[in-house]
């Protein structure tokens, strides 16, 4: 039985030389980033030393957790590392560089080196240097690909970030430490409640003359949050009201999703929502009652705790006060006796007498 041949196209890896030490692995993962990280590498841009001799973009480190297969990371925190580069060459220290990734590692253990992050898209050759350093077995995070993060800080433009990680291309020895394919993958940026909050807030200083923003009540934020829920309803219902008034082009995506976000809603009765709601603020405002109670109590105790310490302490000095009185008192009446004693033998001088002749003593008589 004759088998049908196929023809297939085989394609091998560039051979490159074993001193450019680049990663074994460069299959597409995907990238996480906590909003903290890019906090961070926002911060040491903005604190960077402008000067002539300094480089106008910044680098660090990426550290964070990998998953076992090794197909997803999430950047949980990075720091900065001094450099100086020029139109001739790039220099990085690796001494400080060893020493952060040293105390980082050992603060958190379950983390390790994920790649490293600049604050310019321009890919160069030093680009490429960089992340061939970050991609070696001995000062990277070989087998693992490095990860290149790469974010804009311009004040007049977004936020934008990329993430690339890099292949080895065919280059000759002596420029393959300088040489890499960057591979652009998938990224995306976690937040929770929390970093939304708290990233809403920050926003909010842009709109103010001393970039500054105080900081709402939770009264406050769940009034902005109904009001942001209720403007979304408005939009939506007035979006499907134009679909079906042949205004507006359906979107099947769309469509779907408020489905499912509906059908995920529960079926209650809005005079047993409405009662549950007051039921739940009752039970609020009670627990705010009790723990108001228990603070003016304890606050009362350690009033009427004080003022006994206090009044035992004046008892104690007022008795250590009429003790020492008593014996100054008793001292002087016994000085006002000797007293009266040396005056009386003053006043009665008496006169010396005369020595007698000792007398003989007498027979004894029958």
């Amino acid at each position: 039985m004759a088998v049908e041949s196929e023809k297939f196209l085989h394609l091998s890896r560039p051979i490159v030389p074993a001193t450019a030490s680049l990663q074994g692995n460069i299959a597409p993962l995907n990238v996480n980033i906590q909003p903290q990280a890019i906090l961070s590498i926002l911060d040491h841009a903005v604190r960077r030393d402008i000067n002539d001799t300094q480089s106008t973009r910044v680098i660090g480190a990426l550290v964070g957790t990998r998953s076992e297969d090794g197909m997803e990371v999430e950047v949980r925190s990075c720091f900065a590392i001094p450099h100086t580069e020029n139109e001739d060459q790039v220099e990085v220290d690796v001494d400080y560089q060893k020493n952060m990734l040293a105390l980082t590692l050992k603060a958190s253990p379950r983390e390790s080196l994920l790649g490293w992050y600049t604050t310019s898209h321009e890919l160069n050759s030093f680009s490429a240097l960089i992340q061939n350093f970050f991609a070696a077995p001995d000062t990277g995070t070989f087998p693992h690909p490095a990860v290149h993060l790469t974010i804009t800080t311009d004040p007049a433009a977004e936020i934008e970030t990329r993430a690339y990680i890099s292949a080895p291309v065919a280059v000759n020895a002596e420029r393959a430490a300088e040489s890499c394919l960057f591979i652009q993958v998938p990224h995306k940026v976690l937040y929770g409640d929390a970093e939304r909050s708290a990233l809403t807030a920050i926003a909010a200083a842009k709109d103010t003359e001393d970039r500054s923003a105080p900081l709402i009540s939770d009264i406050e934020g769940l009034a902005r949050s109904i009001d942001q829920a209720t403007g979304l309803i408005d939009r939506v219902s007035e979006w499907v009201g134009g679909i079906l008034d042949e205004d507006e082009e359906p979107n099947h995506a769309i469509g779907q999703y408020l489905m499912n976000a509906l059908s995920l809603a529960p079926k209650v009765d809005p005079e047993q929502m409405e009662s549950d709601f007051n039921n739940h603020i009752q039970d609020v405002l009670m627990v705010s009652y009790l723990a108001n109670t228990i603070r003016n109590q304890i606050d009362l105790s350690q009033r009427l705790a004080t003022a006994t310490l206090n009044m035992g302490e004046k008892d104690g000095e007022n008795k250590a006060a009429d003790g020492d009185k008593g014996g100054d008192s008793r001292g002087g009446r016994g000085g006002k006796r000797g007293g009266r004693g040396g005056g009386r033998g003053g006043n009665h001088n008496r006169e010396p007498r005369e020595p007698r002749e000792p007398r003989e003593p007498r027979e004894p008589t029958e």
